[in-house]
C-alpha cells in the first residue's frame, strides 16, 4: 500500500493556519427546492460555501408549512459538522472554532472521536502520526440552545442506496415483506436509479440529495494540501436523520454487514470502514438519542451476516444483477473496471452462488483468471501488510470464498488466481468447510429490531 510523507507539511501548515471556523449555516425553499448552505472558513484566509440541493417531492414529503425551524435549524447544522471535515483536512488546523450552534461537552467528545477515527485511513496514508488528544481541540461559542421538539413520527422506513449488492439486498428483503421504505440517494446517477427501478418502484419517487464540493477547495487540493479519505457513511448518517424528518418516516435502515468492524490495517484501529462499523453505529445511535431525538432509530439490517451470507441472498435477487456496480472507479460511468480490489473482492464473494458464465457476463470477463490481479488478492487474503483501503469483507471471508469457488470448477481446469492461491497455501490450506454451518451462523453483535431479524432468518432458511 502506497504511503506519502506528509507529516512535514502537516505541522507546516499547521503553523500558518492556526483555526477552522463553522460559521454559518442557511436554509430556505426556493420553489420546488430545499437549499442548504454553509459557511466555513480556514483562519479567515480561505472561505468555503458547500451547497446542498434536496428536491422537495410532495407526494413524500411533509407539507412545507409543517417544517418546524428549530428542528430544522438542528438537523441542518449537524449535516455541517460532518460535511466540515472534508474541508478541515486539508490543513487539520489545531483548533476547531464552531460558532452557530451550541453544544455540551459530550457532544465535543463524539465529534471529536467521529473526526479522529474517520480519518484514520488519512492519517496513516498521509503518515501524519498524531494523538487523539492533540490532534484538534474544539470550542463553541453559541452558549443559548433550546432544544427542539420534534413530532411524532409515523412509521415507515428509509432506505439509503448506493447502487451497490448490499443495499439492494436491504430493498429486496424489505419489498419482499411488503414493508414501507423510501430509498435516499446521494448525487444520484443511472446505476442507483436502476437498482432502484428493479425493485418495482419509481426511482422519482426517493429522497434525492445534492452535494457540491465548493471549488476552492478542489482548487487547494490541485496545489497540494491535504487530502484524502472521509467518512462517508457518517455523512449518510446525519443526512439520513434529515431525510427521516422530512418524510415522516422513524427508522433509517443501514446495510453495513459484521465485516465492516473489521481494521484495514491490523493491530490498529485504522479502519477504512469506521463508519460503517457496529463502534459508530452505537455511538451514532446514543448521540441521537441524547441530543437530537428519540423518535428515530438508526440500525444497519446486515449487521448480523458476513459478506459470504449477503452474496447468498443477492445470488436469489436476479432482477438486479445486471444493474448493480460497486466499482468506484467506475461509479460514474456504471460500469466495471475490472482492475480494482472492490471489482475482485465482489467477484469472488458471488463466486460460490453464481455460475462463472453468469459472472462473468456481469463482469464483461473471469476476473479470478487475470494474473494482473495477484497482488490485489494477496492484499485481500491477508498475505500482504494491509487490507486494500475499501468496503470490503475480511481476509477469512475472502479466504474461505476462494476455497468454495474452487469447487465451482473442475479440478485440472483452475483459474490462475484460484490455482496459485491453493499452490501458495500448501500443505497449510483450511481443512473441509461447513458451509451450511457457515451460512446459518448469525452474529449477535447488532440493534436490528426483532421484526427484522425475523425477516433476516427466514431468508436465511
Amino acid at each position: 500500500m502506497n504511503r506519502t510523507d506528509n507529516f512535514s507539511k502537516f505541522h507546516d501548515l499547521r503553523k500558518q493556519f492556526s483555526y477552522f471556523s463553522y460559521d454559518n449555516f442557511a436554509w430556505k425553499i426556493v420553489k420546488d427546492k430545499l437549499e442548504i448552505t454553509y459557511l466555513f472558513s480556514l483562519s479567515g484566509k480561505y472561505r468555503f460555501e458547500p451547497r446542498i440541493i434536496i428536491p422537495y417531492k410532495p407526494e413524500i414529503f411533509r407539507p412545507l408549512d409543517s417544517l418546524s425551524p428549530s428542528v430544522m435549524d438542528c438537523l441542518v447544522f449537524h449535516t455541517g459538522m460532518i460535511e466540515l471535515i472534508s474541508y478541515w483536512k486539508a490543513v487539520c488546523p489545531a483548533k476547531l472554532i464552531i460558532r452557530p450552534f451550541n453544544m455540551t461537552e459530550a457532544q465535543v467528545g463524539f465529534w471529536k472521536n467521529v473526526y479522529y477515527q474517520g480519518l484514520g485511513e488519512f492519517f496513516y496514508l498521509n503518515s501524519i502520526d498524531v494523538s487523539p488528544e492533540r490532534f484538534m481541540t474544539i470550542s463553541v461559542e453559541e452558549t443559548s440552545f433550546a432544544s427542539p421538539v420534534f413530532p411524532e413520527m409515523k412509521g415507515g422506513s428509509l432506505i439509503p442506496v448506493g447502487g451497490g449488492k448490499d443495499s439492494a439486498v436491504t430493498m429486496g428483503l424489505l419489498n419482499r415483506a411488503g414493508l414501507n421504505w423510501l430509498p435516499m440517494v446521494i448525487n444520484p446517477g443511472p446505476t442507483t436509479r436502476n437498482v432502484i427501478s428493479a425493485t418495482g418502484k419509481d426511482p422519482a419517487v426517493s429522497v434525492e440529495i445534492s452535494r457540491e464540493i465548493h471549488p476552492e477547495l478542489l482548487r487547494l487540493n490541485r496545489e497540494g494540501f491535504l487530502n484524502g479519505h472521509t467518512p462517508f457513511s457518517a455523512l449518510l448518517a446525519f443526512y439520513g436523520l434529515l431525510a427521516a424528518y422530512l418524510t415522516g418516516r422513524s427508522e433509517i435502515v443501514l446495510s453495513n454487514e459484521s465485516s465492516a468492524n473489521e481494521a484495514t490495517v491490523p493491530g490498529t484501529s485504522i479502519n477504512h470502514q469506521y463508519s460503517k462499523s457496529l463502534s459508530f453505529e452505537a455511538d451514532f445511535r446514543d448521540y441521537v438519542r441524547q441530543f437530537i431525538s428519540e423518535e428515530f432509530n438508526y440500525f444497519s439490517l446486515l449487521r448480523p451476516l458476513s459478506e459470504l451470507q449477503i452474496a447468498g441472498l443477492f445470488s436469489q435477487m436476479p432482477q438486479y444483477h445486471r444493474h448493480f456496480r460497486s466499482c468506484n472507479a467506475g461509479s460514474k460511468t456504471g460500469s466495471w473496471c475490472g482492475k480494482c480490489p472492490k471489482c475482485l473482492f465482489t467477484f469472488l464473494i458471488l463466486s460460490p452462488f453464481l455460475s462463472p458464465d453468469k459472472l462473468s457476463a456481469i463482469f464483461g470477463r473471469n476476473l479470478l483468471d487475470d494474473p494482473s490481479l495477484a497482488e490485489i488478492l494477496e492484499e485481500l487474503s491477508g498475505t500482504r501488510e494491509t487490507k486494500p483501503f475499501e468496503c470490503i469483507g475480511t481476509t477469512d471471508e475472502v479466504n474461505l470464498a476462494l476455497e468454495l469457488s474452487a469447487g465451482m470448477y473442475e479440478p485440472g481446469n483452475l483459474p490462475w488466481l484460484i490455482a496459485k492461491h491453493i499452490g501458495q497455501m500448501g500443505s497449510n490450506r483450511p481443512p473441509a468447510i461447513n458451509f451450511n454451518a457457515v451460512m446459518r451462523n448469525i452474529d449477535g453483535d447488532h440493534f436490528v429490531p426483532a421484526k427484522y431479524m425475523n425477516l433476516l432468518k427466514e431468508a436465511m432458511q
